[in-house]
């Protein structure tokens, strides 16, 4: 079975997320914890969440992914912006409880021009600081396209993230499609030597979620521009390659190309035709 789902909004409740997937064909989704823009949350009710636990079990829905705010910069060079992502990211992982079992993405964050390896240091830091033993919620780092000062755009940078985590059994890694081939991982020619480079450096066994994007950009322009499938620079036989690759093809993947819902399920559609069972 395909899991495939996309991003969906919060502001009619997590059980009507469960429904809208349901609905254009989805059988996993993702969502922003809180405003992607800010630190406001919307307030958990316990009904609600119990009815999305029920629809994701009653329909053997994949691992639902919840993604930090873009605003996060647990790397900054400010004293509050690194405050404010900690704060934010206990706040998270505590909500996020309230549907065990499932995953937390952020981006790793731009270390503002004070180093690739400070910036690590601080990233890893925060990780120490939020993960805690009894915590049932993989985080995953986001693969990043490697524009400015980010870090996260090279396997390298991750794996030393992970490295530096205590708990680091709670950690994992979501690949996005669009930002490694921006970064310089060429997936549309050479995707076993990607993967193989992935499992060498960071491990298969860490790759949790993939981000299922075309892009608007050439190879490794080190930009981060997501465009629909199938009309980028990647191509729909790339797309076929990935959801059909015996490592990767279990794995939950979730749509955040510019779209809306009826969008969503015609590019859901297209990817269900061209999983092979």
């Amino acid at each position: 079975m395909l899991n495939i789902g996309c991003h969906l909004s919060t502001s009619k409740g997590f059980r009507h997320m469960g429904r809208e997937a349901l609905e254009i064909g989805a059988n996993t989704f993702q969502f922003f914890t809180r405003n992607p823009r800010g630190s406001k949350a919307k307030k958990i009710e316990q009904g609600d969440v119990a009815g999305l636990i029920r629809i994701c079990e009653e329909h053997e829905f994949a691992p639902l992914l919840g993604h930090a705010p873009y605003t996060l910069n647990p790397c900054s060079t400010g004293e509050r912006t690194k405050e404010f992502a900690l704060e934010v990211m206990i706040d998270d992982l505590e909500r996020m409880e309230h549907l065990p079992n499932n995953l937390y993405n952020f981006h790793p964050g731009s270390h503002g021009g004070q180093g690739i390896e400070n910036g690590i240091e601080l990233i890893a830091a925060i990780l120490n600081k939020i993960i805690k033993k009894d915590q049932t919620t993989t985080v995953l780092l986001e693969t990043m396209s490697g524009k400015g000062t980010e870090i996260g755009g090279t396997f390298e940078e991750l794996r030393e993230i992970i490295d530096k985590v205590e708990r680091n059994d709670k950690i994992g890694v979501c690949l996005d499609t669009c930002h490694v081939y921006d970064a310089g991982y060429d997936l549309v020619n050479d995707l076993d030597g990607v993967l193989e480079e992935f499992d060498r450096v960071v491990g298969l066994e860490r790759l949790r979620a993939i981000h299922l994007n075309d892009s608007k950009n050439p190879f490794s322009s080190h930009k981060d521009r997501h465009e629909k499938i199938g009309e980028g620079t990647l191509g729909i036989k790339t797309f076929h390659h990935i959801i059909n690759h015996p490592k990767l093809r279990q794995l939950p993947f979730y749509l955040e190309t510019p779209n809306e819902l009826p969008g969503y399920a015609k590019e859901i559609e297209i990817l269900k035709d061209l999983y092979e069972e």
